[in-house]
């Protein structure tokens, strides 16, 4: 967005800090600066890590109902049906001699 920022420019932003907060309130100024840019890498770092954790999950999850689904769905031969061969049933023949 501001392109990267130079040796130069924070000089600059240096003498300006230092020109509006003065010399005694720009070290304070800084640890608290400090802290709050650390804390906000801690948070962001424990998003990220919640976010990995929830989305291997979710893969996991899918990965196992994949995998489920197929032996649910294949039908089981048994051993009856392996064993004894399928024949047809007799049908009656019906003779009429009275034509």
């Amino acid at each position: 967005m501001f392109g990267s920022i130079g040796m130069p420019e924070l000089i600059i932003i240096f003498v300006i800090a230092l020109i509006i907060f003065g010399p005694r309130k720009l070290p304070e100024l800084g640890r608290s600066l400090g802290k709050s840019l650390a804390e906000f890498k801690r948070a962001s770092n424990e998003l990220k890590s919640t976010l990995e954790e929830e989305i291997r999950i979710e893969e996991q999850q899918q990965r196992t109902a994949e995998t489920v689904k197929p032996a649910v769905q294949a039908p089981v031969p048994t051993a009856h049906q392996d064993a004894v061969p399928q024949t047809p049933e007799p049908v009656a023949v019906r003779h009429d001699h009275t034509a």
